[in-house]
């Protein structure tokens, strides 16, 4: 996939704005609104930009915990069946397999510590997930999406 200097500069603008218009990016890198558009239009077809998307404040909605779990299975359990468990918990925003102790490790938000528990029980209720290992997030440092 090849990348000029432009082409990073649109990403940089759309990442910081995704919903700049052509125009306002264009001003920004010297093209016109038809040239940036093609640009966009070949970097998601080479898979760069793989969508656009709204970034949720989570605590503007009442989730105001944010924890990484780290998540230890019954031995033999598949990922495609930790993945499928996951996806029914939309406090579940991200997971990863993971090397190390853990098998996995959700970023989680719930609405507080309490909810933080219940979630996790409800995690554990099957006996899939054998247990857990809870880190409760105090604050971003670097905060990038």
């Amino acid at each position: 996939m090849a990348m000029d200097g432009v082409d990073r500069q649109i990403l940089a603008l759309l990442l910081a704005d995704g919903r700049s218009t052509y125009d306002a990016i264009a001003a920004q890198v010297n093209l016109s609104a038809p040239a940036v558009k093609r640009r966009v239009d070949r970097l998601r077809e080479q898979g760069a930009i793989r969508g656009f998307t709204a970034i949720v404040d989570h605590a503007a909605l009442g989730a105001t915990t944010e924890a990484l779990v780290e998540l230890f299975f019954a031995p033999g359990t598949q990922l495609d069946a930790v993945s499928a468990r996951l996806a029914h918990f939309p406090e579940v925003l991200e997971a990863w397999s993971v090397t190390g102790e853990a098998d996995a490790i959700a970023r989680v938000r719930t609405a507080d510590n309490r909810d933080l528990e219940r979630l996790i029980r409800d995690l554990q209720r099957d006996g899939v997930l054998e247990r857990t290992r809870t880190q409760v997030v105090l604050s971003r440092l670097l905060p990038r999406e």
